[in-house]
């Protein structure tokens, strides 16, 4: 799965005032996405706010950005549900809309066994689009254990996998026990480069919907083996990735994104603006970088 390996962007759902789609701005986000070399793009995933969108509006989002994108770039569609039957159904209209693959996160809430993800990630990868697992315990409640991500790798459709579980070890387990035929994505920002350095392959960012050149450049670096490049680029963003972080993505990133002028400083609820306090440490950082016009 060559064409998934390298720095994606997990992007963001602009909103109008009206708290409706908004198409034009997230056009314009990947035109200037593509533009600045990302390597593919992620709709509707965390940093998307999938969570608080209608199942209209999830599909309609992933046809925008697939038509926007126009084969220039993959498109990894986000269509996980911690309900199999509503994740089956986003990924079947992904495959009909032409995503290039999809990235499934593990259920959330409801907790399911180790033997419930098997049959959840095998039922979906039937459908036949290349599938992202996503592991982000932090926000499911569920970690998907290297020794049963090895038991997916063994399914045909299931490529690779997104993990954000800030732990290193079980990364690198990961790589040990799912072999070199599978993708390996770092789901953190911070982490990117440490988990290049055992085998990684890239990064689905969330500092890259603002420094998408910059991000890419790490990644590129760390792909040929420049190691000491790479390591000057990660040590520069690092207190970048670690301010869009302050409060719960995507609050920081849409806020500095807004800063930028790709978007309204619009989410929806439960989400909320940055703190006052966090709105000034993030554009103090969006100086340092010479982000704002």
């Amino acid at each position: 799965m060559k064409s998934f390996i390298g720095c994606g962007t997990a992007l963001v759902t602009p909103f109008k005032a009206d708290l409706s789609l908004d198409k034009k701005s997230l056009c314009h986000i990947v035109d200037w996405q593509i533009k600045e070399g990302i390597d593919f793009l992620v709709p509707c995933g965390t940093t998307g706010e999938s969570p608080t969108l209608t199942f209209k509006e999830h599909k309609q989002a992933i046809e925008i950005v697939i038509d926007q994108a126009a084969g220039k770039v993959p498109v990894i569609a986000g269509t996980g549900s911690n309900n199999t039957k509503e994740a089956l159904e986003l990924t079947r209209h992904a495959k009909k809309a032409g995503a290039d693959g999809c990235l499934v996160v593990s259920p959330y809430y409801n907790k399911p066994t180790q033997n419930g993800l098997i049959s959840h990630f095998n039922t979906i990868a039937d459908i036949g689009l290349p599938l992202i697992v996503y592991n982000i315990p932090g926000r499911t409640g569920v970690n998907i254990t290297p020794e049963i991500m090895a038991k997916l790798s063994e399914h045909e459709n299931i490529v690779g996998i997104k993990e954000a579980t800030g732990n290193l070890e079980q990364m690198t387990m990961d790589i040990l026990l799912c072999g070199k035929k599978f993708t390996y994505l770092s789901g953190d920002d911070t982490l990117t480069l440490p988990l290049m350095s055992v085998g990684g392959h890239g990064v689905i960012s969330v500092v890259s919907n603002i420094l998408p050149n910059q991000v890419k450049k790490m990644v590129d670096k760390a792909l040929k083996g420049e190691w000491n490049s790479a390591q000057e680029i990660h040590l520069k963003l690092f207190p970048l990735s670690q301010i869009m972080f302050i409060e719960t993505n995507p609050i920081p990133v849409k806020f500095a994104m807004a800063m930028m002028g790709l978007l309204n400083p619009i989410w929806r609820s439960p989400m909320t603006p940055p703190s006052c306090e966090s709105q000034e440490r993030i554009r103090k950082m969006m100086e340092t970088f010479n982000l704002l016009p």
